[in-house]
C-alpha cells in the first residue's frame, strides 16, 4: 500500500487539504480507489464503516471537476447519491474540506427531503458542479426542473447496499435513467448482499473491483465489543449504570424504534443524564439539534435508530450501546462503526436479552465473532423476562 497520498496522483490543492485534515497515509480503500477513480474507470469497492470510502472517492472526483472549464449556468457534472440526510450533510463537509485550496470554488448543493424544497431549488439557480442528494428529493427537482442530469460525468452511489434495499431501488432506478448512458459509476457500500452484486452486474462497466476486509481495517481492531446479558426491563438501568461506571463522556445508543428512542431518552432525562433521541420522525431542524449537541457534548447520550448508523460522523465517540440488536445483522457493523475511528479506540456493547440470545448467535456468525457473554452483578438475567424497558 502506498506509503503517502502524494503518491496517488492528487495534486498540490489536494495533498494540502489532506495534510490540512490530519491525512496521515491512505487507507486501504482510498489507496486502491483513488487512482482507478483517476483513470476515469467504473469502481465497486466495499469497505467497512470508519474505513475512510467518502475520502476515496471525493478528493479524484474534485480532482476531475477542479481541470474542467467554468460554464455559465454551471451543468451538474457529478453526482452523490446517497440514502440519508445526515449522510448528505457528512459527504458535503467532507467535499468542501478536501476541496478548500482548489483554485477555483466548486459549487456544491445539498438536496434532502424532510426540509423544505424552496431555498435547495434556491441553491440551484445558475446550476452546480456537484449534487449530494437522496433519491426522492432529486426526483422532486428533477419533475419540477430545477436541476438536469444530463451532463452528469459521474455518479457515486454511496452506502449501496442500502439505496438499492426495497425502500430505495425503485427511486435509484428513476434517477439513473435520467443519467447519460456514458459515464462514470462508482458503487461504495460497507458489504455486498445480492441486490448490490446483481446491481453492479447490470450497470457497471468492466469495473475495478476493490474489496477491503473488516479485519483488515485499523478503526474496526480498535473497537473492542463486549456483549452483556441482561432482561429487557433491566435495560435501561444497566445503560445508566455502565455511562457512570464505564466513564463514557459520550455514547451513542441504538434502539428498534422511534417509540423506544423517545422513551429511553426520557427515562434518562428524568435520571439527570443530558439525554436526546434522534430518529426519522422528527423534524429535520430537531435532528440537527440533536446531533449538534452530542457533537458539541451539550448531551451525553444520543438515543437513535438505525437512520443514525450511517453517514453520523462523531469525533472521539468513546462507546455505542446495542440497546436493541439490529433487526439486520448487516447493520451491527454499520452501528458499532459509529466508535473507533480515525485511530481512537472505542467500545461497542450489545445487550443479549435471552429473547435476543438466538439473534445474536446470528450476528456472531454473519460477522465471524465468538464474544464472551458478560454479566454485571445486579443486572444478572432471570428465568422470567418481562419487558418493562
Amino acid at each position: 500500500m502506498p506509503a503517502s497520498f502524494s503518491s496517488l496522483g492528487l495534486s498540490p490543492a489536494l495533498l494540502r487539504a489532506v495534510a490540512e485534515l490530519g491525512f496521515a497515509a491512505p487507507t486501504q480503500v482510498q489507496a486502491q480507489a483513488i487512482p482507478a477513480i483517476l483513470a476515469g474507470g467504473d469502481v465497486w469497492a466495499t469497505a467497512p464503516t470508519g474505513s475512510g470510502k467518502s475520502a476515496a472517492y471525493l478528493l479524484p472526483l474534485l480532482q476531475g471537476l477542479s481541470g474542467q472549464p467554468r460554464l455559465s449556468p454551471r451543468p451538474v457534472r457529478a453526482l452523490v447519491v446517497v440514502p440519508t440526510r445526515e449522510l448528505a450533510a457528512q459527504v458535503a463537509q467532507v467535499l468542501s474540506r478536501c476541496g478548500q485550496f482548489l483554485p477555483v470554488a466548486l459549487k456544491t448543493v445539498v438536496a434532502v427531503g424532510g426540509v423544505s424544497i424552496n431555498p435547495q431549488q434556491v441553491g440551484l439557480l445558475g446550476g452546480a458542479d456537484v449534487v449530494v442528494a437522496t433519491p426522492g428529493r432529486l426526483l422532486d427537482l428533477v419533475q419540477q426542473r430545477a436541476v438536469s442530469l444530463q451532463a452528469v460525468q459521474t455518479v457515486v452511489l454511496d452506502e449501496a447496499d442500502r439505496l438499492l434495499s426495497p425502500g430505495f431501488a425503485d427511486e435509484v432506478g428513476r434517477v439513473l435513467a435520467l443519467l447519460p448512458a456514458r459515464r462514470q459509476s462508482l458503487l461504495f457500500s460497507a458489504t455486498f448482499p445480492l441486490a448490490v452484486q446483481q446491481f453492479a452486474a447490470a450497470v457497471l462497466n468492466r469495473p475495478a473491483r476493490i474489496t477491503v476486509a473488516a479485519s483488515s481495517a485499523p478503526e474496526t481492531a480498535l473497537i473492542t465489543q463486549r456483549a452483556i446479558e441482561v432482561d429487557a426491563g433491566q435495560r435501561t438501568a444497566l445503560l445508566k449504570h455502565l455511562v457512570k461506571t464505564e466513564g463514557w463522556s459520550r455514547v451513542l445508543v441504538f434502539v428498534a424504534s422511534r417509540q423506544a428512542a423517545d422513551r429511553v431518552a426520557i427515562k434518562l432525562q428524568r435520571a439527570g443524564m443530558g439525554a436526546a433521541a434522534l430518529h426519522g420522525e422528527l423534524s429535520q431542524q430537531a435532528r440537527t439539534l440533536a446531533l449538534a449537541d452530542f457533537k458539541a457534548r451539550r448531551v451525553q447520550v444520543l438515543v437513535a435508530t438505525d437512520v443514525a448508523a450511517r453517514g453520523v460522523d462523531v469525533v472521539q465517540l468513546p462507546a455505542v450501546v446495542n440497546y436493541e440488536l439490529p433487526r439486520s445483522t448487516v447493520d451491527y457493523l454499520h452501528r458499532i462503526g459509529r466508535t473507533g475511528r480515525a485511530g481512537q479506540a472505542g467500545v461497542a456493547v450489545s445487550f443479549v436479552t435471552p429473547e435476543q440470545a438466538g439473534h445474536f448467535r446470528l450476528i456472531e456468525k454473519r460477522h465471524h465473532l465468538k464474544l464472551p457473554r458478560e454479566r454485571v452483578p445486579g443486572f444478572e438475567p432471570t428465568a422470567q423476562n418481562p419487558d418493562k424497558s
